[in-house]
C-alpha cells in the first residue's frame, strides 16, 4: 500500500480527495439517521465506514446546526468519551474530534483522537491553539466571524480564514498541519452556499488543503425541494463532485462508499 500524508496524518492509497466519515453522537443533529449514541453501534458504523474506504472518522458530540442550543461542557465529554474509547479500540485509522472546546479537545486527544475539527476557526476558545500545539496534531478550521459558518461572500470567507491562520501563526501552531473549511451550510442560505461552492477555487490562494462538508445539508434540499435529509444523497454526491472539481482536498460525508464511487 502506498502511504501518503495529509496535513501530518498518514493515510492509505492515493485518491482524488481525503474522505472523512462523519458520525454524529449528538441526538440534536439535523440528519437524525446519522445520530448514534451507543458506543458499540458507533464503533460498528466507524468500522463499516473504514471498510467502505473512508480515510478518517470524525466524531462530534455537540450539534452546531442552526437553532440548536449548545450543551454543557460536561455533557459534551460524557457523550463523546465512551464512543471515542470504543471506536479507537475497533479501527486503525485516524479519528477527528469535532469540538470548539479546548478541554474537550485535550481529553479527546489523550483518549485516542488524532485531529481536531474546530468550526469556530480557533475563535470560540482561546486555549484551543495551545492544545493543538501541545499535541502537534492536525486541525480543520472553519470560516467564522463570530459563529460557525457566518461568512458568506467568498472574499469574506477568505478573510476570516486568514484571521484563523494568523491566530495559528501567533500561537505557534504548525501551519503545515492546518486544513481550511469555508463553512457551507449553518443557515446562511442556499444563495450563499452555492456561491461558495462555485468559487471554492479562490480558497486555494491561501495555500492550505480545503475541506468541504456538504453532506445532506439544507441547501441541497432547497435546490431539489427535499425536506428530509434522508432523501438528499444524490444531491450531496452531485455537489461533492463539483466541490472536488473546484479544488476540495477533503470531503466530510455521512456516506463514504457512495462518495468514493462518485
Amino acid at each position: 500500500m502506498v502511504k501518503r500524508k495529509f496535513s501530518g496524518i498518514p493515510l492509505g492509497d492515493e485518491a482524488p480527495a481525503v474522505i472523512t466519515g462523519v458520525i454524529n453522537i449528538a441526538p440534536e443533529t439535523f440528519y437524525k439517521e446519522s445520530s448514534v449514541q451507543n458506543p458499540q453501534k458507533a464503533a460498528d458504523r466507524a468500522e463499516k465506514m473504514i471498510e467502505d474506504g473512508a480515510d478518517i472518522i470524525d466524531l462530534g458530540a455537540m450539534s452546531t446546526a442552526p437553532g440548536v442550543e449548545p450543551i454543557s461542557l460536561e455533557e459534551e465529554k460524557q457523550r463523546l468519551l465512551p464512543v471515542l474509547e470504543k471506536v479507537s479500540e475497533r479501527i486503525d485509522a485516524p479519528i477527528s474530534i469535532d469540538t470548539q472546546r479546548a478541554e474537550v479537545a485535550k481529553i479527546a486527544l489523550e483518549s485516542g483522537g488524532q485531529m481536531i475539527n474546530d468550526v469556530s476557526g480557533f475563535k470560540y476558545d482561546s486555549r484551543m491553539p495551545s492544545v493543538v500545539t501541545d499535541f502537534d496534531c492536525p486541525a480543520v478550521l472553519m470560516a467564522a466571524k463570530q459563529e460557525p459558518g457566518d461568512a458568506r461572500k467568498i472574499e469574506e470567507v477568505k478573510q476570516v480564514l486568514q484571521e484563523s491562520l494568523d491566530i495559528c501563526d501567533r500561537e505557534g501552531v504548525d501551519l503545515e498541519k492546518i486544513v481550511i473549511d469555508p463553512g457551507i451550510g449553518f443557515g446562511k442560505g442556499v444563495k450563499w452556499d452555492l456561491h461558495i461552492l462555485k468559487n471554492l477555487h479562490e480558497l486555494k490562494k491561501l495555500n492550505h488543503p480545503v475541506c468541504v462538508g456538504i453532506s445532506r445539508k439544507s441547501f441541497i434540499g432547497e435546490v431539489l425541494d427535499l425536506k428530509d435529509p434522508a432523501d438528499r444523497l444524490w444531491g450531496s454526491l452531485g455537489a461533492t463532485a463539483i466541490a472536488v472539481m473546484n479544488g476540495a482536498d477533503m470531503i466530510r460525508t455521512h456516506d463514504p462508499k457512495e462518495t468514493i464511487h462518485v
